[in-house]
């Protein structure tokens, strides 16, 4: 799948009336996709250089951004960017980057450009902005977080060129691909990683630890792996009834048959619904189930009546970050917060003028701002205040 059936589109093209225009039948290809990288994930390089042309983007990826630039990686990216850059931005921009610490508060789904973070005058003044990202001819980047813990997040990027299409149009074209993107993340995370053979399926996830389930468009059980079978058992979070596959509380079984039901009409029908669906057993342990089609793409055939693979595993909880706490609390905006966090973490004001890779006047103003806010004065204040924030269940 590339260019050449249709996907790249025309700058002209997304600047018409209606840039959300999709002809249906390239965009199911898409969407199949997509899936089928959940499935063989050595084809996300292809399928994202694809999303990009889509989009009006320039380059499309798979990264994981930590506070600070920690624990920062490429996943997958789509081979537009020069490997000296991918590298660069890893090995020594990262922790310059201004914008991660919005991006990682951003609510999951969401797409999120550098406006939306910080003013783009004040971008452009940035060390990060004049080294790394003006050198490619960049001049915005729309993030999605897929995923995240309290300072890490696994995010769809999207980086903007001089030659892109507008960011509005990129990020509602976007919005299109977001809930696929992160289902197909989301279970290729699940099935560990590995490159599955549709045709083998269930051989191949009787060895995984989460369940996994083979349904029709029913919700009849066609086939449990192991972890699967032990779940039914035990009749904690799923259980069979008179053949199907049903969940203790009558909400998530409707949800799921709806699940179910969707995907026997092919892989976008899906939509954004049941991404992440909400379980629990009878003591109140919680897991997450997802549904992956299996009636377009590479996956068709996997199994003559199944129509979805449900997996189930336990629930990882989000943990709201002191930062986002503390930015509601005192109404701090994200350039204030990013101000302040650099001189709890970094130091004073030329440390944080360095780090941030701005001017120490703008430093300035920020940092009287959030004094001005929180009813401070001092710096020593401000750390007692974050570590105020942390709480007692804080690293």
């Amino acid at each position: 799948m590339g260019a050449s059936n249709g996907l790249a589109l025309r700058l002209a093209d997304l600047t018409e009336a209606d840039p959300l225009a999709v002809e249906p039948g390239e965009f199911s290809e898409l969407v199949g996709a997509i899936y089928d990288c959940a499935l063989a994930p050595e084809r996300w390089p292809g399928v994202l250089r694809d999303c990009a042309s889509f989009i009006g983007a320039w380059s499309a990826s798979l990264i994981g951004k930590g506070r600070g630039g920690s624990q920062s990686a490429m996943f997958y990216h789509d081979n537009a960017m020069a490997p000296d850059f991918v590298a660069a931005y890893f090995t020594r921009y990262a922790p310059l980057d201004p914008s991660t610490g919005g991006h990682l508060m951003a609510p999951i789904d969401t797409p999120i450009s550098t406006a939306d973070i910080l003013d783009l005058d004040e971008f452009y003044e940035t060390r990060f902005y004049r080294e790394w990202a003006a050198p490619q001819g960049l001049v915005d980047s729309i993030m999605v977080p897929l995923e995240r813990s309290a300072n890490w997040a696994a995010m769809f990027a999207l980086l903007l060129h001089k030659s892109s299409a507008p960011v509005e149009i990129c990020k509602q074209r976007a919005a299109l691909l977001i809930p696929h993107i992160r289902r197909a993340a989301l279970i290729g995370k699940v099935v560990e990683q590995r490159s599955i053979e549709a045709t083998g399926l269930k051989e191949a996830f009787d060895g995984l630890a989460a369940g996994m389930f083979l349904v029709d468009a029913e919700g009849l059980l066609i086939h449990a792996n192991a972890a699967g079978r032990r779940m039914l058992e035990g009749a904690d979070v799923l259980s069979s009834r008179r053949g199907r596959l049903v969940a203790a509380s009558a909400r998530a079984t409707d949800e799921l048959a709806a699940l179910f039901a969707a995907a026997a009409a092919g892989d976008a029908a899906l939509g954004t619904g049941g991404i992440a669906v909400p379980l629990e057993d009878r003591d109140g342990e919680h897991y997450v189930a997802h549904v992956l089609p299996l009636t377009g793409g590479r996956r068709h055939g996997t199994h003559a009546a199944a129509v979805a693979a449900l997996f189930l595993r336990r629930a990882s909880f989000e943990v709201t970050e002191p930062p986002e706490a503390m930015a509601k609390a005192f109404g701090l905006t994200l350039s204030e917060l990013r101000v302040l966090m650099s001189i709890v973490h970094v130091g004073g004001v030329p440390e944080t003028a360095e780090a941030l890779g701005v001017a120490e006047t703008t430093v300035k103003t920020h940092l009287h701002r959030v004094f001005a806010k929180t009813g401070t004065s001092r710096q020593a204040e401000l750390v007692k205040l974050v570590a105020g924030f942390a709480g007692p269940l804080a690293k």
